[in-house]
């Protein structure tokens, strides 16, 4: 005989027993257990797991052990880390700059060989590759927070 028909027949005959637990057989009860249960949500539960972080120098983020890479333009920039059973994402301002397939095992890098040749532009260039704008700030002169505490006698002494 086959094994799914010996268990086929093997259940059919156990769910019809009398269980002390539940005072009656299983069967008696599905009835019962079908109208307590509660429908499911329309909406789908969230899964995996999510982090922000801000990228460092290294442009890698570490995830259950492994290093992933991203790309070195958000060196600086807050990214958010969002991972799952199969993927590692990493996006920055709505633009995906990293997605990798997820890696089990324990100490392992892995790297793009886009973001790996980005990264070494900016090694030999010697710069940030942030892609933030490089404005020059005023500089505010020290006088201005002499009037604005009322310390106006100095003269240009050290207080």
């Amino acid at each position: 005989m086959d094994f799914n028909v010996q268990l086929q027949q093997w259940i059919s005959l156990v769910n019809t027993r009398r269980r002390r637990a539940l005072g009656c057989a299983p069967t008696e009860r599905i009835t019962a257990d079908r109208q307590a249960m509660l429908a499911l949500p329309p909406v789908p539960p969230a899964t995996g797991w999510r982090s922000a972080t801000r990228l460092a120098r290294d442009h890698y983020v570490r995830l259950d052990g492994n290093d992933y890479s991203v790309h070195p333009s958000v060196i600086g920039r807050r990214i958010e880390v969002i991972a799952d059973l199969a993927r590692v994402r990493a996006v920055c301002d709505g633009r995906v700059v990293a997605d990798h397939e997820r890696i089990w095992a324990w100490h392992q890098t892995i790297s793009d060989p886009e973001h790996v040749v980005g990264g070494d532009r900016c090694a030999v260039s010697g710069s940030r590759c942030c892609t933030r704008s490089r404005t020059r700030r005023r500089a505010r002169a020290l006088s201005d927070y002499d009037t604005a505490l009322g310390i106006d006698g100095l003269d240009g002494g050290v207080a």
